[in-house]
């Protein structure tokens, strides 16, 4: 199946792609689902119908992957913009703490700090040595919280965070939970029951194979907002199609966090990725991918390289180097793609990677660092 699933992009053959916690390789069925939106384009003129099938598509397919029903997922722009939607909805009045942590990623992080003006107080626990405790969380989350924003994985370091034992203790005391599960939706099984959370936010660029442009956010069924979305559009009616400029509602469900139009050829492209995605099962990519990452990372080890051990990994390894952006570069030079973020070099493994790819990236640097002696 490993096999099968990599034919399905062919640029693998002459690239080592170690760069989908950046953006995912380029498959065969993104090329046929762009051509066929071009293709709708030509043949319909002005296909909308058919566009809107792919927004509905996407919701469905995604809903599908996290354990949840179409209804409780919005298409959002992006990460920030779904997490945005849940902080304008909050009454900070009422309680004013949000829990977050230095790993955030920084796009979320900046949308919690927006807020101060507003009344919210944003706490931070610490990262230690590329890892995020639970015991930090714990100690910091009381009455006064919010909101607790946790990824799954986080975004450098590629640490796992134990979610559920947060939003168990988070919930214990009348908090919501966010979880940003960008760095591990596609390459490890996501179920929004077993994690407890109230909100997930990810998006279709990385893991999912998709492109830019297009994300979800899921929003836990009954929950009932503080105040109306502040940001809103016209797919955040309860009919789209009533085009009333003069009336303002919000359905029950997720929809009511959308905004205006969704970038198109990126929901035909989610399409693409969540179709590949779909076909497998993740707790086989969960055992596939950590093999690799566990391999990559004991090789790097053994010839002397500084890696991030956090206690339970993502999908990908850390590689603390002095400039990143330089090994990368160098990399990249000899067709090997990897991601480089803050002080480390990322490189990250999916389904369509194999023990050739960690043999070629740890000879490859191997051989940097004797040029760069």
């Amino acid at each position: 199946m490993t096999a099968a699933f990599r034919a399905r992009f062919p640029m693998l053959a002459n690239t080592v792609h170690l760069a989908s916690c950046s953006l995912g390789a380029r498959s065969v069925d993104l090329d046929a689902a762009l051509a066929a939106m071009s293709d709708a384009m030509a043949d319909h003129g002005a296909p909308w119908h058919l566009f809107e099938d792919q927004v509905a598509l996407a919701r469905t397919r995604f809903a599908a992957l996290i354990g949840a029903r179409p209804d409780e997922v919005a298409v959002v722009p992006n990460a920030s913009v779904g997490v945005y939607q849940v902080a304008s909805t909050l009454d900070w009045a009422r309680r004013q703490k949000v829990v977050s942590t230095e790993a955030e990623f920084p796009s979320l992080s900046h949308v919690w700090l927006a807020q101060r003006p507003g009344g919210a107080e944003i706490v931070h626990v610490p990262e230690r040595a590329g890892d995020v405790l639970a015991a930090d969380y714990l100690s910091t989350v009381d009455d006064r919280t919010a909101v607790v924003s946790v990824p799954l994985v986080t975004y450098q370091h590629g640490a796992r965070l134990p979610v559920a034992e947060i939003a168990a203790a988070a919930h214990a005391v009348g908090a919501r939970v966010l979880v940003d599960a960008y760095q591990a939706a596609g390459v490890l099984p996501v179920d929004v029951t077993a994690l407890g959370c109230d909100y997930l936010v990810a998006g279709t660029l990385k893991y999912l194979l998709g492109l830019p442009g297009l994300a979800f956010l899921y929003v836990r069924d009954g929950l009932v907002d503080d105040l109306p979305p502040r940001l809103t559009g016209w797919f955040g009616r309860v009919d789209p199609f009533a085009f009333d400029p003069l009336r303002l509602d919000f359905p029950s469900g997720a929809r009511r966090f959308e905004t205006g139009t969704p970038a198109v050829p990126a929901c035909y492209a989610a399409n693409a990725g969540l179709g590949l995605i779909g076909e497998l099962d993740l707790a086989t990519v969960r055992r596939h991918v950590g093999d690799l990452v566990d391999s990559a990372a004991a090789a790097l080890v053994e010839r002397g390289e500084r890696v991030s051990t956090p206690a339970d990994r993502g999908a990908h390894v850390a590689l603390v180097d002095r400039d990143p952006r330089g090994m990368a570069d160098w990399l990249a030079a000899r067709r090997i793609v990897v991601s480089p973020r803050g002080n480390t070099v990322r490189l990250s493994f999916h389904y369509y990677n194999n023990a050739d790819d960690v043999a070629a990236v740890c000879a490859a640097i191997a051989d940097y660092r004797g040029t760069h002696a």
